[in-house]
C-alpha cells in the first residue's frame, strides 16, 4: 500500500507540473510585461541594441544587477549592451559624471560593481567630489587623474547627454531596459525580475527573427 500511495504521489506531483508548466513558460505580452514607446528612438542598423537606464543610488538597480549581468554574458554578438546612468535631480549628478569617468579611464568593468556595493552595503553616499575621489583612490585609482577626468569637459558633457537621452525616452523609473529603442521592460513593469529577463529575451529573439 505505501508503494502505491507513492506512486500516486508522484503521478499527482508529475501532472501538477504539466499543469502549471505551461502557464510558466508563457510568453511575455505587450502592455503587461512589456511596453512598447510611442516615441521609438533611432538605434545602429545591423545589431541589436539593449539599453538599461539606472541609477547608482537606486536600491532596484542594484538588486536587479546580477540577473542583468548573467543575462548579458548570455547574448550573442548581435546584441549591443549599453548602460545609460540617470540623475532625476540636479545634486545626483555626481553619480552618473563617476560612471563617465570611469568609463573614459578604462575602469568601469572593475569599479561599476564596486561602486554600487559602496552605496548599498558601505552606506556611502559618493556625492561630493572629494568623497569621491578618496574612494577611488582607496581603490588603486590615481587621484589626480580621477580629479583631471571627473571635471573634463568630455564628462560633463556626456554626463548631460545622458539625461537628455533618457528625457527622450521619457524615462520615469529605473532601472528600465529598452530593447531596439522601442521596447521597454523592467522588473516593475513585468512583476518581477525573473519576468522582465523573460520579456528581454522575448523581446530580442523577436528583433532578430523580425517578428516585433
Amino acid at each position: 500500500m505505501k508503494k502505491i500511495a507513492a506512486l500516486l504521489a508522484t503521478v499527482a506531483a508529475v501532472s501538477g507540473l504539466l499543469m502549471t508548466a505551461p502557464a510558466a513558460m508563457a510568453a511575455p505580452t505587450e502592455g503587461k510585461d512589456y511596453t512598447v514607446l510611442k516615441s521609438p528612438q533611432p538605434v545602429p542598423a545591423g545589431k541589436i541594441e539593449v539599453t538599461e537606464f539606472f541609477w547608482y543610488g537606486c536600491p532596484h538597480c542594484y538588486d536587479f544587477e546580477p540577473e542583468l549581468e548573467a543575462w548579458v554574458k548570455k547574448q550573442g554578438k548581435d546584441v549591443v549592451f549599453k548602460r545609460v546612468p540617470v540623475a532625476f535631480r540636479d545634486d545626483l549628478l555626481p553619480h552618473t559624471k563617476i560612471f563617465y569617468a570611469l568609463e573614459a579611464m578604462g575602469k568601469l568593468d572593475a569599479m561599476h560593481t564596486k561602486v554600487f556595493d559602496a552605496i548599498h552595503k558601505q552606506r556611502k553616499r559618493l556625492l561630493t567630489t572629494d568623497e569621491i575621489a578618496d574612494f577611488m583612490a582607496q581603490n588603486g585609482i590615481d587621484k589626480k587623474q580621477w580629479l583631471d577626468t571627473y571635471n573634463s569637459f568630455s564628462v560633463t558633457t556626456n554626463s548631460q547627454r545622458a539625461n537628455k537621452i533618457a528625457d527622450a525616452y521619457k524615462i520615469d523609473g529605473v532601472p528600465t531596459v529598452v530593447v531596439q529603442g522601442k521596447y521597454e521592460t523592467s522588473p516593475s513593469i513585468a512583476g518581477t525580475k525573473p519576468g522582465a529577463i523573460q520579456a528581454m529575451d522575448f523581446l530580442v529573439t523577436g528583433v532578430r527573427d523580425k517578428k516585433l
